[in-house]
């Protein structure tokens, strides 16, 4: 059974950082594409950034310049970075993963709060 858990949301001001991260349990992580995705309230869920097994990032516009995703595969962990947060930034966050075999998995989301 794979498991995703999350950590390091919280409440920042505009312009402060947060890093969260994401760590998977069960089968080897480096098959899965990893991604960071985030809902809003009263919105859809939509994709911050993913990086695929090579280390291939992509990233929204929204965020780039300003948002960083890594991934540790001995610590089978991948991290968000965020930086120069807005209040627009504020959201759930989720971490997925992807098989090759298009099976996806969820975590429960953390909570980033932007605001003064």
């Amino acid at each position: 059974q794979v498991q995703l858990v999350e950590s390091g949301g919280g409440l920042v001001q505009p312009g402060g950082s947060l890093g969260l991260s994401c760590t998977v349990s069960g089968d080897t992580f480096t098959i899965y594409n990893m991604g960071w995705y985030r809902q809003a309230p009263g919105k859809e869920r939509d994709v911050v950034a993913t990086i695929d097994i090579s280390g291939n990032l992509v990233e929204d516009d929204s965020v780039k310049g300003r948002f960083t995703m890594s991934r540790d595969n001995t610590r089978r962990t991948v991290f968000l970075q965020m930086n120069n947060l807005k209040p627009e930034d504020t959201a759930v966050y989720f971490c997925s993963a992807l098989e090759p075999d298009g099976r996806q998995y969820w975590g429960k989301g953390t909570a980033v709060t932007v605001c003064h």
